[in-house]
């Protein structure tokens, strides 16, 4: 898919909700704008937010909607440029070495002189440094792809300072210079999503560069569409009280408060042992799917009536 063609596909921010929507992502219209932006600009679009709300599942729904590849760079502390861009593939150039080496009577056995030698083996270093020894990373991937492509970069904020310093270059033309080969031009410029986690402050750099995307907890009716489209089997009654028990979770003083993700996870929990409705015990048992912190879960332990009466209720008092 080309360019021309990705912009085809989502022309309209009611384009993208659309084919967001038939392959399981449940959109909003802040999404849908940011996505249908970041194409007409050209641009990269930075997606913020707490941790299981779908930043990640963006870029992954973006990649199957528009049937391009999803190539995925997971950055961590140490990162470089060796691990994101290209590396050569060392082994092979040694094997290739050796197997000069066992040869190299026949490769200067024409050579009437020293630096006629010299000057048949020197004709190999091409050879040594050539695409076939070329070992391409996630960024040079997906510049590489013919028909466009997905670049997903997940987690910026665990990177270092200076690997996102690295970046902005390699983003703001979207090509790379292989000192070896020369200029390599992405063949279809991707489409860029940077997820964060917010675990450290981003550079002002980075920042204007891309367009800015916030996704936080979702309001309980998008919530269970989520559930509903993404775990077949779970009753109507269900979906209602453990979406209102997740609300209502949230307005607790959590460390860690569950996201869309571990709604998910406690949905199909709930299907695989044949809940139709939320049963306090039930709820005891599986706190554990939805509270990561055994902090939380005792605070909410002795709770649970409580909670699981409102969410009956579908929220109660506290109901948004």
């Amino acid at each position: 898919m080309s360019q021309a063609d990705f912009l085809e596909t989502f022309s309209t921010i009611e384009q993208v909700t659309s084919r967001l929507a038939s392959v399981g992502y449940v959109s909003t219209r802040p999404i849908s704008t940011a996505v249908w932006l970041a194409q007409q600009l050209r641009k990269p679009v930075l997606v913020e937010g707490p941790a299981g709300v779908g930043k990640t599942d963006l870029a992954q729904s973006l990649a199957k909607a528009a049937d391009i590849p999803l190539v995925r760079l997971q950055c961590y502390e140490g990162l470089d440029e060796s691990r994101a861009l290209y590396e050569w593939k060392y082994g092979k150039q040694i094997l290739y070495t050796q197997i000069l080496k066992d040869r190299i009577s026949d490769v200067v056995k024409d050579a009437k002189t020293l630096d006629g030698s010299l000057s048949n083996l020197f004709a190999f270093d091409d050879l040594f440094f050539s695409r076939e020894f070329l070992e391409p990373r996630p960024l040079l991937r997906a510049m590489e792809q013919e028909g466009g492509s997905v670049l997903l970069i997940d987690e910026i904020d665990k990177a270092d300072d200076e690997f996102e310093a690295f970046l902005l270059e390699v983003l703001s033309d979207f090509q790379v210079t292989i000192p070896e080969l020369g200029t390599i031009a992405a063949r279809s410029p991707p489409v860029v999503v940077l997820t964060s986690n917010a675990t450290r402050e981003l550079s002002d750099a980075l920042k204007r560069r891309c367009l800015h995307l916030y996704i936080g907890f979702p309001e309980a009716e998008r919530e269970r569409q989520i559930v509903e489209s993404r775990v077949p089997g779970v009753t109507d009654l269900l979906l209602q009280q453990l979406v209102a028990f997740i609300q209502l979770l949230r307005d607790e003083n959590l460390r860690k408060s569950p996201s869309i993700s571990e709604t998910v996870d406690w949905a199909r929990t709930l299907v695989l042992m044949h809940a139709k409705s939320l049963e306090p015990q039930l709820v005891r048992e599986t706190l554990g799917v939805i509270l990561k912190r055994q902090s939380d879960v005792d605070t909410i332990y002795g709770n649970v009536d409580t909670l699981v009466s409102e969410a009956r209720d579908g929220g109660g008092r506290r109901k948004r």
